[in-house]
């Protein structure tokens, strides 16, 4: 019996050892998700995404990533970029350069990361009602990210921007349209209006080939979300007229979209024709409120200016392509974010 009982307490031991050593593995593997990542390869000052946990109850299931530049002045800017399918944070910063542009310019820069458990593309869920409800789902995620930024790093209230690149644009839509009392400028690449689709069948057939307005027009999805509100944040609609992901038609849908919610009649338009395709605005008391870049000959991605000179290039990222216009240099412009000079 004592044979038999040294035998059992031994083997007791090894698995209590066994199941310590998983744990003690398990542990240090779940606290790499608080530890940095580069956005490019070693042998270098690279700019840094930091995963940030435990910043609500995300009911959306979203990663957050978060660069923070050394030196920041003391009530910073927030910039919120919001990556299109297959896309990861870390490829869209290292081709679109968003995170060096923080380190001259002095702001926070924000990341929301789609999971593959929520969709298989990586895809920001855009069409499902449940994703973009009001307090719900992804929307409520990035909205509990963008506060927890603003309590952690004294961000200004009133200088809070967001852009997204296709499914990230479509989310961008609903963010606005849903808390636009929340952003300062808004930038919408290939992105679609708010309101097209409750499902993925008619999200693909709306991004091949558009959609009619809903009754009332592009601008009731809007106005039945966020009935009291009366002011509204400048947005910016970026469009490649060859692309092939999300046909152009969607672009002059979130025109209409902003234009009607602002009450904008659309023949105050005024057209400027560039090398790189034509610039249309709309303006309000002087300042402007919607713009329509749209690229002559540019297919389906964030258009980037010269990036084969800095090393770049769509092997980084297929979806940030050379073009003839930055739009991240450009909406630097159009948000006021000059360089910073402590």
């Amino acid at each position: 019996m004592k044979v038999r009982f040294a035998k059992s307490f031994s083997r007791l031991l090894k698995t209590q050892r066994k199941f310590q050593s998983l744990f003690e593995k398990a542990w240090k593997s779940s606290q790499t998700k608080t530890r940095p990542t580069s956005t490019r390869s070693k042998g270098g000052a690279n700019p840094v995404l930091r995963e940030i946990v435990g910043f609500g109850s995300n009911p959306g299931r979203l990663g957050m990533k978060l660069f923070l530049p050394k030196r920041l002045p003391a009530k910073p800017p927030l910039v919120v970029i919001l990556h299109g399918c297959r896309q990861t944070p870390e490829s869209f910063d290292a081709s679109s350069g968003f995170s060096r542009l923080a380190a001259q310019r002095g702001f926070v820069l924000l990341y929301p990361q789609q999971k593959n458990a929520n969709n298989a593309h990586g895809c920001f869920n855009w069409f499902r009602p449940s994703a973009v409800a009001r307090d719900r789902g992804e929307l409520m995620s990035v909205r509990q990210m963008i506060e927890h930024a603003i309590d952690r790093h004294r961000i200004d209230r009133t200088r809070v921007y967001i852009a997204g690149l296709s499914a990230g644009g479509a989310m961008t839509s609903a963010l606005i349209a849903t808390y636009p009392g929340l952003f300062a400028g808004v930038a919408i690449v290939a992105g679609m209006p708010f309101g097209t689709a409750r499902d993925a069948v008619s999200a693909l057939r709306a991004m091949k080939s558009g959609t009619a307005p809903p009754p009332g027009g592009w601008g009731s999805p809007v106005k039945a979300v966020s009935p009291a509100q009366s002011v509204w944040p400048p947005v910016s609609i970026w469009q490649g007229t060859e692309d092939r992901v999300v046909k152009s038609v969607n672009a002059k849908a979130c025109v209409a979209q902003w234009l009607e919610v602002g009450g904008i009649p659309e023949e105050m338009r005024r057209t400027v024709v560039r090398p790189w395709g034509t610039l249309v605005r709309w303006e309000q008391d002087g300042r402007f409120r919607v713009l329509l870049y749209m690229l002559q000959g540019f297919g389906h991605g964030l258009p980037v200016r010269d990036l084969g000179k800095k090393g770049r290039g769509r092997k980084l990222d297929p979806y940030v392509l050379d073009a003839g216009i930055s739009a991240p240099a450009e909406l630097m412009r159009l948000w006021g974010l000059k360089r910073f000079v402590p």
